[in-house]
Order: structure tokens, then sequence, then C-alpha cells
């Protein structure tokens, strides 16, 4: 709808109108006593004798309905905290008071100061004595009847879907509390929350094409982080041990229903503990998250029953690929084998890409869909883990584990590599990678490898993402879902 649709221009004249006469209709403040749900509360309290009688009121709220009978107009208004009821009577208010709900429209925020009723139907209502409109809404709420249902427009538009569809609202709420129960479980344990750098000189931290942008102030070309990873490793090498963050990362690949651009991430670092110490803290944490957000540790997903009650399901790589794929990937020992055979499956891979993206491809095809019930998959091949501390029993894995649960990775976590000589070896492999082509491939960096040779204890390292955690708890199999604002592509030019 544009500015010089009929409803627009109809609601414009209104906003004028009200202006005529003298009344403000984006006032700087009202005085609320209530919520809506807080004035119904206080009025059910004293109706029980529980509590006192509220008097008079003062609520505010969008016009979500509107019903007028001559003489008494009933609307209701919504708020964060729900619905209300007003009833608006000629008699009380007088004549030109009244008239001035002929210009009011359904979207608009009013403000109202009454004593609180209940109606012969039951329902608790405001006897409205004084109101004022708080914003003229210009534009019309989606329809009435049919709601907001065009996915495309929920997304662009996700105002008007908070306002009208419930399910939506709820997933916010939910996101905001997960994160806070994290928060909460990973302070009780003594970690520490610090920042790091959005705008990094090097794309390192995972293996992901990084957007680019440019620091005019010193003439450099910088990274959106992929990862928070780097810089946590370095504050445990600053003698913090146990620091975390919950940060936005951005990664410049494809867009699906598990991924988007830019999305949020925990990741936390503990000194002096393996990937065995963070696989039981992860089990627990989405425990402690599931048992405060939902106050129970069976979910629903996907019509899947998910039990998340620890200890969760364990079976190594190499295991999963063999039962899910039928392929032993230690019979493979080079790229070239290893792709031939995944053809016979049907799955086609670029062997120039490397082994590690082939057994990482048979994992995404074959194990990660199987996996609902949650499970850690563990010790992956060195190639596949640039930063992670190999196996001391065989050099050729290292110790790694990805946590899967309804399908799909949720967390990702391993015995953090603090060989300084190991790790600048594996930053050059990646480096050669990215110079063959391989746009995934980790930078170096070279700040990093000196914060490393001033020595890092054992530590183990996680990465947690928080969408899917919220996608998981609030059965949603869209990570748009659970995004407030994601990203879409452009519209078409009209």
């Amino acid at each position: 709808m544009d500015v010089s649709d009929e409803l627009y221009q109809a609601r414009l004249l209104k906003l004028e109108r009200l202006r005529a006469r003298g009344i403000d209709p984006y006032p700087a403040r009202w005085r609320r006593t209530h919520t809506t749900a807080g004035a119904r509360a206080a009025f059910e309290a004293a109706e029980s004798a529980r509590g006192p009688d509220p008097g008079e009121v003062r609520v505010a709220g969008r016009l979500v309905g509107f019903r007028s009978m001559g003489r008494l107009t009933f609307a209701h208004i919504q708020d964060g905290a729900g619905r209300l009821q007003l009833a608006f009577r000629q008699d009380v208010l007088g004549a030109e008071a009244y008239g001035l709900l002929r210009e009011l429209d359904l979207g608009d925020f009013v403000g109202a100061a009454g004593t609180l009723f209940r109606t012969r139907t039951g329902e608790v209502t405001v006897e409205v004595r004084d109101f004022a409109v708080l914003a003229k809404a210009l534009r019309p709420l989606p329809e009435k009847w049919h709601g907001l249902t065009d996915v495309e427009k929920r997304y662009r538009q996700r105002y008007l879907d908070l306002i009208v569809n419930e399910r939506s609202r709820r997933t916010m709420e939910t996101r905001s509390r997960v994160i806070a129960a994290a928060r909460e479980f990973l302070n009780s344990r003594g970690f520490i929350e610090l920042e790091t750098p959005v705008l990094q000189t090097s794309a390192t931290g995972a293996a992901a094409r990084p957007f680019v942008t440019h620091y005019e102030a010193l003439d450099q070309d910088v990274y959106l982080r992929i990862s928070l990873e780097l810089y946590l490793k370095r504050l445990i090498i600053g003698n913090f041990d146990k620091v975390y963050e919950i940060g936005r990362v951005f990664r410049n690949e494809g867009l699906s229903t598990k991924h988007n651009p830019e999305f949020t991430m925990l990741e936390s670092y503990e000194a002096y503990a393996d990937y065995n110490d963070v696989m039981r803290m992860v089990e627990e944490l989405v425990a402690h998250v599931a048992g405060s957000v939902l106050g129970t540790l069976t979910v629903t997903f996907a019509g899947h029953r998910i039990d998340l009650t620890p200890p969760w399901n364990r079976i190594t790589l190499r295991d999963a690929i063999k039962q899910f794929a039928g392929i032993d990937f230690e019979d493979y020992p080079d790229a070239e084998s290893l792709a031939a055979r995944a053809a016979e499956l049907g799955l086609r891979v670029d062997p120039a890409r490397g082994r590690g993206k082939i057994i990482d491809r048979l994992l995404q095809e074959f194990v990660e869909p199987k996996l609902i019930q949650p499970t850690f998959v563990l010790d992956y091949p060195v190639e596949m883990s640039p930063l992670a501390k190999r196996k001391p029993d065989n050099p050729r894995l290292v110790e790694r584990f990805e946590g899967f649960v309804g399908g799909m990775e949720v967390a990702n976590a391993y015995t953090e590599l603090n060989d300084p000589v190991d790790q600048r070896e594996r930053f050059l492999e990646q480096r050669r990678r990215l110079l063959a082509g391989d746009e995934e491939a980790e930078q170096v960096d070279e700040d990093f490898l000196i914060a490393l040779e001033h020595g890092m204890p054992p530590t183990g390292g996680l990465g947690l993402g928080i969408d899917r955690l919220v996608m998981l708890l609030t059965d949603n199999q869209s990570i748009r879902e659970v995004i407030p604002f994601p990203h879409l592509r452009p519209l078409p030019p009209e």
C-alpha cells in the first residue's frame, strides 16, 4: 500500500481533524498504572478479597477490536502483557469526547483511565472515564480474520507478525528466556562474559566464507567475524580460566531452513578442561535451559518426541558413518578413493576440496538426519579440525565432538590445540587450501599465533548455536522463525 491508497488517505484525514481540534495524536507521554494483565489480576484479587480495590486504573495499548452500539462502544486494547476490554459510554464521557471515537481506527494506540467491572458475559472491562490518542496508525493491521499468513511478508514486516501471530510472539519471548537461562547456567559455574571484536583483521575460527568491509580511518579491509573463538582463547592466555560470549557471527554462505548468514553463537572456553568435560557441560546446559524455560526435559520437534535428559548418546564419527552410510573412511586414505566410494552412494563431491570435506558431506547427508535423540558424535579426522588437539593414541584424529538433536547440529566443541608449532603448520595448510581456491579455508591469524606462543593451558572450548536451540525448544523447523529479523532477498523492482 502506498501513500495514495484510499485507506491511508482516510486515516490521514482523521489525523488532520484531531490536530484541528487541538489534540496531539502523538503525545510524548501517558502515565500507565497497570498493564492489561496487571489490571485484570488486580480486579480479580479484589473480587476474591485477596487484595484491595484497585480504584482507577490507567491502561494503554493498541486497538485490536472495536464495536460500536450507538451510545455504547466496546473496544479491546493489546499491550505486551495481553488484551483488555474497554467500555466507552456517551453518558459517562459526554457527547464531545464520545464523538472522538469516530477518529479512531484499529491499530491506533490509546490510553484509557477508569474503573474496572465485570460485564454480564463475565469479561473484566474498564469503564472509561477519560481516554487519549497516543499514536495514530496511518496504515491498517493485517486483515482481522485471515491474519498475516504470507510467510515472506511475516519475515519482512516482523512487527506485524508479532502483533497478530501469538505463536511468533511466544517464540521471541522463549528466545530471550533461553539466552537468559544459558547465561545463568554459565555464570553459576564461574564463567565470566566478555565481548570480543566483531570487526577482525583475519577471518578465522571456522570454515566459512567471510563478509568483507572497509575501515575508512585506517584504510584497511576487515572481516565481520565468523567465530568468537580466537579472541576468547586470547583471554584464556591472559589468565581468565572460564570465559564465554553470546554474540552475533557472520558467514557469507547460502540460506536454508538451518542457515542464516547472521546468527547467534554461544562460545565458552574453560582452562584445564577437555572435550569430555565440555560434553558433560553441554548436556547439563541444554537440560538446564529446557527445564528453566519449558519446565520439562521432553520436547516435541518436527513430530518427534525428544528426551533431553543427560547423559546423551555417544558414538564416534567413524562408527556413525559406517552405521548410516556403510563406509569406513579409514579404508580410503585419500580424497580420490573416498570420493569414488561416495559417488557409489549417489553423493557427488569434488576430490579437490579434500578428504575432510568429503567426510563432512557424508556426515551431513547420511548421519545427521538420523540423529533425532540427543547424540554426541566424537573424534574427527585432523584435516576437518584445524584448531582441535590431536588424540594422544591416534594423531590422525582430534578430540572433537558435535552435538546433534532433532536431526541437526546444535553444538561443536573440542579440546583446544595449544601447541603453537602444530597450530602454525595447520594454519599454513589452510592457507594452501585457500590459495587453491577453497573460499571456506581458514586464514592465518599471526597475532593469535604470537599469543599462543606465550602459552595457553589445556582448554576445552564450545560453540553452541542459540538459534537452533530455540528452534528445538519451540518446535520451529525454520531458523527464520526464531530470528526476529532474518535476512531476506531484496524485493524485485515494481
